[in-house]
């Protein structure tokens, strides 16, 4: 639905997340579901999925990556084995720790980078501040003055988009620019022929060797044999 690249990163984005899951015995996102829940407790509480759609996100960081980024990237989502400890992950609470890790990404996959966290940090603070507007109360009449009350906002992000969402709050945000998917690249056009010309070809190469081996098969049954040797006799008279 997606398209091919971005489905296969899906897929390899599900394999680290069951990683991740059979390592520490509970799955990603844990946090957001216990953030729905709670909600669902409080009387007249809204909740909001404020983060940008995945098709998006995984559809403009494909576009921002070279052909070799990709390569290399999708190498190292399939083998992935790296042991995970609690002690880890209780490690990337630290502030320091977790801008260092994002320091190594943003050295290695700059563009990556941009797309899956820069921007959204733009969409989640945009998101945040449009929650956090003032909630007008009803009036009895047109003439009576309009009265406003603060909304209560508990916003659940990951570490890494905090001080993203920090450096943008007090800026003019236009989410339009980063919404947008930018058409295919010739590289990845090119890519997509080959694959598919690769796919068929294979299939087509299998359905004849698979014909022609039930064709041989059929033909050294004696039955077949005694019918070929038959129609000959009738051909010659």
């Amino acid at each position: 639905q997606n398209g091919v690249m971005s489905g296969l990163m899906q897929m390899l984005l599900l394999k680290v997340s069951a990683h991740i899951t059979e390592q520490l015995g509970m799955a990603p996102g844990g946090e957001f579901r216990e953030a729905f829940k709670e909600a669902s407790k409080v009387p007249f509480c809204k909740f909001h999925l404020g983060d940008r759609p995945i098709p998006v996100t995984f559809k403009r960081a494909i576009a921002a990556l070279s052909f070799w980024q990709k390569v290399k990237l999708a190498w190292g989502l399939c083998f992935l084995s790296d042991p995970i400890s609690k002690d880890d992950v209780e490690k990337c609470k630290q502030k320091d720790l977790l801008e260092q890790m994002m320091a190594e990404m943003i050295g290695e996959f700059p563009d990556l980078h941009r797309t899956i966290v820069s921007e959204r940090d733009i969409y989640l603070t945009y998101m945040l501040k449009q929650a956090a507007k003032q909630i007008e109360l009803p009036r009895a009449s047109e003439t009576e003055p309009r009265k406003y009350i603060p909304a209560v906002v508990v916003g659940v992000v990951g570490m890494g988009h905090v001080p993203g969402i920090e450096k943008n709050w007090n800026s003019d945000l236009n989410i339009q620019e980063i919404m947008s998917v930018p058409p295919p690249s010739a590289s990845s056009k090119i890519f997509k022929f080959v694959m598919k010309a690769t796919v068929f070809g294979l299939m087509g190469y299998g359905c004849y060797r698979i014909g022609q081996r039930t064709v041989r098969f059929i033909l050294s049954m004696p039955a077949a044999q005694s019918y070929l040797q038959k129609l000959t006799e009738i051909r010659s008279q």
